[in-house]
């Protein structure tokens, strides 16, 4: 398989795929009844990852998309939770009240993943436009702006992974030659880097480069070593252009959504790229 990303936009962002109650007695696919009988619709999210890194026991092996309902207010309840928000799992518990499958443990899905359910959650129960305040990175003036979220394209999957069914795939250093294994980070990953910076903040530490700490938690072999001391200890010490070379080839393979949006500035003209800000109004937009 070719290691450059294709790029698909995704129907289920877009309104007119939006969930719509279904009138009583009128057939409709994609629905599913609650406790009173009422016809609930539900949606078939395109996985960036095919399905193709989770294992064969795994409810999403193989699987091209993951059927969700949408947002109600049981979700809400979870989106303002402040001990769901103090640990870090709102996203979590989110994605799993809102899955199909309840056998599918939201923090075991890849981030990229992950990602395309909370951007088709966020479509299906608000809409796909999302005006938000943003900074321009030029004359670092505040704005508003509104990001299209039916727009962002799919990067699937760039590369088959070792083996069907298994997160872990394999790179040569340019410079070293050495070859290394590493997985995409999960949910969990993301939570327990969370919950580390949350800790080193407390005790007053300065914590140590983003990009240090999630290789760390990326890289799983390094010429054949395993032992997770070893394999640190490489990374502090990786030369700079076989850490950039790595991290730009699981970028280039990476599948998720491309949450970018080009900008152009009204202070002062200037165009950017922006990444869409994943704050509070996210799932909470403006009502006026």
């Amino acid at each position: 398989m070719s290691n450059k990303k294709k790029q698909t936009r995704n129907k289920v962002f877009s309104e007119e795929e939006a969930p719509k109650m279904a009138m009583p007695g009128a057939p409709i696919s994609n629905v599913m009844k609650d406790d009173f009988g009422l016809e609930i619709p539900y949606e078939s999210v395109p996985l960036p990852s095919l399905g193709q890194v989770y294992p064969e026991d795994h409810p999403l092996h193989g699987q091209e998309t993951v059927d969700i309902r949408p947002m109600t207010a049981r979700e809400e309840d979870i989106l303002t939770s402040r001990a769901l928000i103090k640990k870090g799992t709102v996203i979590t518990h989110l994605i799993e009240s809102c899955l199909v499958d309840k056998n599918i443990r939201a923090s075991d899905l890849i981030s990229g993943d992950r990602n395309a359910l909370m951007i088709a959650l966020r479509v299906t129960g608000y809409g796909a436009e999302y005006k938000t305040e943003v900074t321009c990175p030029e004359c670092t003036t505040s704005s508003k702006y509104e990001f299209d979220l039916a727009e962002m394209p799919i990067n699937r999957l760039g590369a088959a992974p070792d083996d069907i069914g298994e997160n872990l795939f394999t790179f040569e250093l340019p410079y070293t030659k050495k070859k290394v294994k590493f997985r995409f980070l999960t949910g969990a990953d993301e939570e327990e880097i969370t919950r580390i910076d949350a800790r080193r903040k407390k005790m007053g530490q300065i914590s140590e480069s983003n990009i240090t700490q999630r290789l760390e938690h990326t890289l799983v072999e390094v010429a054949g070593v395993t032992d997770r001391s070893k394999i640190n200890n490489f990374i502090r010490n990786m030369p700079a252009r076989d850490s950039r070379a790595l991290r730009k080839y699981m970028d280039d393979i990476e599948p998720g959504i491309d949450m970018t949006s080009w900008f152009e500035c009204p202070a002062c003209g200037e165009g950017s790229e922006l990444g869409v800000p994943l704050g509070v109004n996210f799932f909470w937009p403006d009502t006026e």
